[in-house]
């Protein structure tokens, strides 16, 4: 068993039919391999959410928990809750419609667990193989394109919920709303690495996208260029204390 204590961060809005098959999952592919807590942030959900997680941790007491925001504030304020109250030191961050995979998270752990402490990365899923409607995959394809475009950003899918980050360098980026967009050009400007590993792709069985497509088109413009704007600033140098014996 790893000897890293990993925190995986699930960032749910109206997402009650399918957290317990999801839970299952992660525990089912994991459990044998890993240290490890299932941290769901409810978003406002307006839906039963709550309630079945919180029955989940009675089944799973020492496995799951439960933050929750009064109102929906969205995905990127949704992880960066969850990243704070982590006790882990890597943080995978999954969708909670089920459509990731939760076995994929293991050869991206492995792969997490090769760097060496205290490098900064972020080993991110790419869906080869989307399960999306046409129009959604097209609104990504522009958008990664635009993005290698601006920002010198080549991952092939920023969207893809499942990520691998040390929780330092998470704590690390500056927070604003969507970042979690952005996760790989703000760990570049750290001079972090980037490593894309191949993830499945599942059809959605219950309920609907709640973070809107056109919301995000709109604020993804924005975002681009303050994400632009913050690569050309000075960026804080590596701070340590060195003693005789170092």
């Amino acid at each position: 068993m790893s000897s890293k204590y990993i925190s995986i961060v699930v960032p749910a809005k109206n997402e009650a039919e399918n957290i317990d098959i999801l839970v299952d999952e992660i525990i089912t592919h994991l459990d044998s391999l890993y240290q490890f807590e299932i941290i769901y942030i409810d978003d406002g959900s307006s839906d039963s959410t709550a309630e079945k997680v919180l029955g989940l941790m009675r089944r799973y007491p020492d496995q799951v928990r439960l933050i929750q925001h009064d109102s929906s504030v969205g995905q990127s304020t949704a992880i960066y809750t969850g990243v704070k109250q982590a006790c882990g030191e890597l943080i995978v961050t999954i969708d909670a419609d089920g459509q990731n995979n939760p076995a994929d998270m293991i050869n991206l752990i492995k792969t997490a667990e090769a760097f060496p402490k205290g490098v900064d990365f972020c080993v991110a899923g790419y869906r080869k193989k989307r399960k999306d409607t046409a129009w959604k995959r097209f609104q990504s394809r522009v958008a990664n394109g635009v993005r290698a475009t601006l920002l010198g950003d080549d991952t092939p899918d920023t969207g893809c919920g499942l990520k691998v980050i040390p929780r330092k360098t998470f704590l690390r980026l500056p927070y604003f709303n969507h970042m979690h967009r952005y996760l790989p050009s703000l760990i570049k400007r750290l001079g972090g690495k980037i490593v894309v590993v191949e993830v499945g792709h599942r059809d959605r069985q219950h309920g609907e996208s709640n973070y809107g497509m056109w919301g995000r088109l709109f604020a993804g413009l924005v975002d681009m260029l303050g994400v632009m704007w913050l690569q050309r600033r000075n960026k804080l140098p590596v701070v340590r204390e060195l003693f005789p014996d170092d």
